[in-house]
């Protein structure tokens, strides 16, 4: 018997004792052996009566060894004093077991009112080790499992850690993948956990196949999916796997091509995936039912009161009856609606669009129902995330102020600004409800990224040959925003150190301010006969006219010299380059114009951008002149993959004060600006010695189309075919005469006939770097033109 309180506890106390352990563990989880599928789940037996209860007296913890005995005192939610039964030690010992640092846990009250813990501590594991790895490397596994050395072992996290292993090796194709985890004792409570895997074969996608499809064809469709079937050329992509996950994911991407496209009730009756006998592969066959193609019929906005004019409203909508029903255009409109809303104030307004289908007329009614919520106004800007950059540099990006009206309109362009800037991986720009009713609070979020670049470079081309580079560059100074770059560049064509400095906020204001430091050297002896050295700085302002257009000023004062190998002029050389010789002070200033309108600025598929350039040479120094550049370019994209662009370029320069133009400073085309023609190659030429002259004036047009190659885009190729159509020439009066006879130069030939030139050009984002190949026919030159029919460049960097 059990005395507790003065009195004796009849059977039922016994019972009590035998649930609180004092016949055997209640709890238990067997210690780690060779195998984890040994381990028992937890069982808890429960006395069939729980009306006895007794006084816990002191508690008593056995068995712990790198466990302090005040941490297990801390789980247990048992104290001295505690008058204890059969349910409130069923509730300690599963609390106890629910911490993972215990693989079997007893509680039983002893007769003197002791409670006596006894615990053995999960195994620490040593290390993890995965055997029969060959398609997927050892630091990707352990990147995905949870368990690591110097953890506490427990089987739930390990059978966890065997679903995920399984999981990765599925998505990377291998479906009959499977996973066996083994335990290895070791001494002192460690173990060692060995994953053993059976990798089994790849399991790609053998035929991808469509049933009930007459709109678009199966070939149409497959361009749709993610999933691609095998084939032996998709070496470094894993999409022509098979995975039951990415087959959710096409279903929805054929679902939106097809509503893209007019078909409103478009279906997938079902989509059959069927394993080979040989388990190397699977087919898919998927069901569709198009339905007929719907056009968008009534379209209506529905708003809660008049603040929000629901007739405005309308006329934004990118969509009228009639027109072909697109489902894309509907989340447009949704975005137009709360951007709209957004710009009027309304931070938090709720936009759903419902649709009626009339399959008599085959229109969709669309109806859009706006509810407006309560005018806000901005309480606080919070700005998270930044460890380097100031606050004051992202701030001064905001197009919105503390005490303001919310306007999205204005957040979605502070977030654009951020994002140029360049110095963050990720912004995000987001608004909560604020102190009242009215009042928001807007959380800009950053991650930064690295701004700094030191860059090693090399690269050859067919005209620089050998090139190399060495350049610091820092996006970010002192986190001000402020951009310095340092460069250095050596090749058989060009030479030059540089320095830049800009400002992006100068005074405060939205003025970019910068100024630039450089030596250049051009060795232009392979095209014309001298040598093009250029010292100097200059100043450099620029302003944003608005969203899409901005002026730029610039003052720049350099030494320019022409050099002419030693005898060159006492001999059969060019008159009109023996007058170039010499050292000259260049003073200039000048401005430009541009106007960008490109849906994209890296592969522009819609849009159009223009330029126009002038610099004026004379304000001081040696050399008096006014040039003149301007050029423009169209994009259309026909498909995807299909990208036609015009592009238009002119440019003319004229001397004032009776100065001439001098070689360096007049137009040289040919080469990367002029396929098929050598750098340098066109305009007027002195037929004596071969000398490139350049000319005062260039016109160049260019048409080209980008066309699918067929390859798959993880090659990183682009094909497009080219026309290039131009002229170049007008040399000052004064070069194109004899200097003792005063009679024309019979060696100088300079007149503005058109050269023309098509052909491919192709672009390969190689794992060496970006590389160019050009393969033209000249369509029309002149017979002193230089020509060439393949050009290639690329650089790279290690």
């Amino acid at each position: 018997m059990i005395r507790t309180r003065g009195r004796i506890l009849g059977p039922s106390a016994l019972v009590l004792a035998v649930a609180a352990g004092l016949a055997g563990p209640t709890l238990a989880q067997t210690a780690p052996g060779a195998a984890p599928a040994a381990q028992q789940d937890p069982q808890v037996v429960v006395a069939p009566q729980a009306e006895e209860r007794a006084v816990v007296n002191r508690i008593v913890v056995r068995g712990n060894q790198r466990i302090d005995q005040t941490t297990v005192l801390s789980y247990l939610p048992i104290q001295p004093g505690d008058t204890i039964d059969a349910a409130v030690i069923d509730v300690a010992v599963r609390t106890l077991s629910r911490t993972g640092l215990f693989a079997n846990v007893q509680l039983g009250l002893q007769a003197n009112g002791d409670l006596i813990v006894e615990i053995a501590e999960n195994p620490i594991i040593n290390q993890v080790t995965f055997e029969g790895n060959k398609a997927l490397t050892e630091k990707k596994l352990t990147d995905e499992v949870t368990i690591k050395p110097r953890g506490i072992y427990t089987r739930a996290r390990v059978q966890e850690d065997v679903g995920k292993i399984v999981e990765l090796y599925r998505l990377s194709g291998r479906i009959s993948a499977t996973v066996t985890p083994k335990l290895v004792q070791l001494d002192q409570n460690r173990v060692d956990v060995v994953f053993e895997i059976d990798e089994g074969p790849e399991t790609g996608v053998a035929a991808i196949t469509f049933l009930g499809n007459t709109a678009f064809s199966d070939n149409d469709l497959r361009d749709v999916m993610v999933t691609k079937q095998s084939s032996w050329w998709r070496l470094f992509s894993s999409n022509d796997n098979y995975d039951p996950n990415r087959l959710d994911y096409d279903r929805e991407q054929l679902r939106k091509f097809y509503t893209n496209r007019g078909y409103y009730d478009f279906r997938i009756l079902s989509s059959v995936s069927e394993l080979k006998p040989d388990n190397s592969a699977f087919g898919m066959t998927l069901t569709v039912d198009e339905g007929d193609r719907y056009n968008f019929g009534e379209v209506t906005v529905v708003t809660e009161n008049d603040r929000l004019n629901a007739d405005f409203l309308k006329r934004l909508l990118p969509i009228r009856s009639g027109d072909l029903y697109e489902s894309d255009r509907i989340q447009s409109a949704v975005d137009t609606l709360t951007f709209a809303a957004g710009s009027a104030g309304y931070a938090f307004v709720e936009i759903n669009p419902t649709y009626r289908a009339n399959p008599e007329t085959d229109t969709v009614d669309v109806t859009f129902n706006v509810k407006e919520g309560q005018r806000v106004y901005i309480d606080r800007i919070n700005v998270v995330g930044n460890t380097r950059t100031l606050d004051s540099v992202i701030r001064r990006e905001l197009m919105v102020g503390e005490g303001d009206a919310f306007n999205r309109s204005l957040v979605e362009r502070s977030r654009n600004n951020l994002r140029g800037l360049g110095f963050f991986k990720d912004v995000k720009i987001e608004e909560t409800r604020g102190s009242a009713p009215d009042r928001s609070v807007v959380n800009v979020t950053v991650e930064e990224q690295p701004t700094g670049e030191l860059s090693v470079g090399a690269g050859f081309s067919s005209v620089d040959s050998f090139v190399l580079n060495l350049g610091i560059t820092e996006r970010n100074f002192r986190g001000r925003g402020q951009n310095v770059v340092a460069r250095a560049e050596w090749g058989s064509l060009r030479q030059q150190i540089d320095f830049r400095f800009t400002e992006p906020k100068f005074l405060g204001r939205d003025l970019r301010a910068g100024f630039d430091l450089f030596h250049t050297r051009y060795d232009l002896s392979e095209y014309s006969s001298y040598d093009y050295r250029s010292t100097g700085g200059g100043l450099r302002l620029s302003y944003p006219l608005n969203g899409y257009s901005s002026l730029s000023v610039r003052y720049f004062l350099k030494s320019d010299e022409v050099i002419i190998p030693s005898g060159y002029c006492s001999g059969t050389g060019s008159s009109a380059l023996c007058d170039q010789a010499g050292s000259f002070l260049n003073s200039s200033a000048g401005y430009t114009l541009v106007v960008n309108r490109l849906n994209d600025p890296v592969r522009p598929t819609r849009g159009w951008s223009a330029s126009l350039r002038q610099d004026f040479a004379g304000i001081g120094g040696d050399v008096n002149y006014l040039k003149t550049e301007a050029d423009a370019s169209w994009y259309y994209g026909i498909r995807p993959n299909w990208v036609v662009s015009v592009q238009g370029s002119t440019g003319y320069v004229s001397g004032w004060n009776g100065d001439p133009i001098r070689i360096n400073d007049r137009f040289f085309k040919g080469g990367n600006t002029f396929r098929g023609f050598e750098t340098a190659g066109m305009g007027a030429r002195d037929l004596n010695t071969t000398d490139a002259l350049g000319g005062n004036f260039y016109a160049i047009g260019t048409v080209e189309l980008t066309v699918p190659n067929y390859l798959p885009d993880e090659y990183g190729i682009k094909t497009s075919l080219f026309a290039d159509v131009g002229t170049l020439g007008l040399l000052d009066d004064r070069y194109m005469v004899d200097t003792v006879t005063g009679a024309p130069n019979p060696n100088i030939v300079d007149n503005l006939a058109l050269r023309a030139a098509a052909g491919v050009s192709i672009h390969w984002r190689s794992p060496m770097g970006p590389i160019r190949f050009d393969l033209s026919k000249v369509l029309s030159k002149e017979d002193y033109d230089k020509t060439e029919t393949f050009r290639f460049s690329t650089s790279t960097q290690f």
